[in-house]
C-alpha cells in the first residue's frame, strides 16, 4: 500500500503537484496552496493511499516539490 503524505500548512502554493496530477491535487481558491483530494487530516498532516500505478508520478512530484513537502511511502502490508 502506498500512502501521499502533505504538509500542508508548509505550501508556497507552486502547483507542480496540481499541473501534473490534477486527479489527486486541487488548488485552493481561498489560500492558493494545494490539497490533496480526499485526504484524511492527522496530527496537521493530510494523507491519502494511492493506487500502485500513481506511485511512481507521485514520487516524481514529490521530488520536484521546491519545499519538499510531499511525501511518498510505500509498506509491503495490503
Amino acid at each position: 500500500m502506498a500512502k501521499i503524505i502533505h504538509y500542508r500548512n508548509k505550501c508556497i502554493g507552486c502547483a507542480i503537484c496540481f499541473e501534473q496530477q490534477p486527479e489527486l491535487w486541487r488548488m485552493s481558491k481561498k489560500d492558493g496552496k494545494a490539497n490533496l483530494i480526499k485526504a484524511l487530516l492527522k496530527n496537521q498532516v493530510y494523507q491519502v493511499t494511492i493506487h500502485p500505478s500513481q506511485i511512481e508520478l507521485s514520487v516524481r512530484i514529490a521530488e520536484a516539490c521546491p519545499v519538499k513537502i510531499i511525501k511518498v511511502t510505500q509498506s509491503e502490508n495490503n
